[in-house]
């Protein structure tokens, strides 16, 4: 009986996650993009580019209806963003990207961000995961210092 009820579980969710991965919206998918492009800038050691774009990323956020992703989902995203925008240092906003990144990931969960593969890569030295449009490693955490410091933890498709 419990290998059923485990097993019905197990398939509940299973189709509760591809539902889910399946679910594209173009304001999301359009975030995962000013997302990248924080990214990029980071990776380019260039702090006013990165403000830039993640004032970009808040304005998205700001178009993005609360019944496509939370309220409180949608705040902590621009609360981040706010804060890289908001910061001068580079290193500063390194240090918030780390968490506007465990937040992306986690809407990839719910969300399909884009029609190519998403990669979600890892940097030892600075304990942190981003996405990336592409396999090939472009570290945001340390920029030009080590560039190709990383490697790919999953492929979302």
């Amino acid at each position: 009986m419990k290998k059923y009820i485990v097993t019905a579980v197990f398939s509940l969710f299973s189709m509760i996650f591809v539902s889910a991965q399946s679910k594209s919206n173009p304001q999301v998918s359009k975030l995962y993009k000013n997302y990248i492009a924080i990214k990029t800038a980071l990776a380019s050691d260039d702090a006013d580019k990165t403000s830039k774009a993640a004032s970009e990323f808040i304005k998205t956020a700001s178009t993005i209806d609360y019944k496509v992703v939370s309220e409180g989902n949608l705040t902590i995203l621009k609360k981040d963003a706010t804060a890289i925008s908001e910061a001068r240092s580079i290193n500063t906003q390194r240090e918030t990207f780390l968490n506007l990144s465990d937040n992306m990931i986690a809407l990839t969960k719910q969300f399909k961000l884009s029609e190519k593969p998403i990669f979600v890569q890892y940097c030892p030295m600075a304990d942190g995961s981003w996405l990336s449009d592409e396999k090939q490693i472009v570290n945001p955490y340390y920029g030009s210092k080590m560039l190709s410091c990383g490697s790919v933890k999953t492929e979302i498709n």
